[in-house]
């Protein structure tokens, strides 16, 4: 049997310490993206959090690599923010570096963790929350069955503006009609 955290083209598994350098260059992705404005950090801070990243346990917040099977690349990132086991509802997020977006990549890594919240956990509700101005993140997300719940008018300011901030919302049985296996 394939490990459930493999896909056809991705493999999702913990962060190691020598993750540092992969995630440094994420967030200078996001940074020239226009999705997040942040001081500069070293090096070492990069360091220390994938060791403390590494040996991480817990709760149901918590983010993985996506590593490319074919070439055992580390290409992002995806993780859950939030959990609330009570309510049956988490939030999640992904990343992939700027060369690497475009590939199944994102899609892949999405259903693998929807299928581990919502088939393993029981959770009955994803919420994901999206800059007005990504269309691919928003076309993703619509093709994963997400649907959008709300609009916060000016929630974000960032690049020198004020952005809208689009929440989204996917219920398990709408992932498990395109997904039965998965949700199974």
């Amino acid at each position: 049997m394939t490990s459930f955290w493999v896909g056809q083209r991705v493999r999702l598994r913990g962060i190691e310490p020598g993750d540092w350098a992969a995630f440094r260059r994420f967030a200078t992705d996001e940074e020239r993206a226009g999705d997040v404005l942040r001081p500069p950090r070293s090096a070492e801070s990069f360091r220390a959090w994938a060791r403390e990243q590494a040996t991480a346990t817990g709760d149901d917040r918590f983010r993985l690599v996506i590593e490319a099977l074919d070439t055992g690349e580390t290409v992002g990132a995806v993780g859950a923010s939030y959990a609330d086991p009570h309510a049956g509802r988490f939030e999640y997020g992904i990343t992939l570096e700027a060369g690497h977006r475009r590939k199944g990549y994102a899609s892949e890594a999405a259903t693998l963790l929807l299928r581990f919240f919502f088939a393993e956990r029981r959770y009955h509700k994803c919420e994901v929350r999206i800059f007005a101005d990504n269309a691919a993140s928003l076309a993703l997300h619509r093709r994963l069955g997400f649907v959008e719940e709300g609009r916060l008018r000016d929630h974000v300011f960032l690049g020198g503006r004020h952005q809208d901030l689009v929440v989204m919302g996917l219920l398990a049985g709408e992932f498990a009609r395109p997904h039965p296996r998965e949700a199974a």
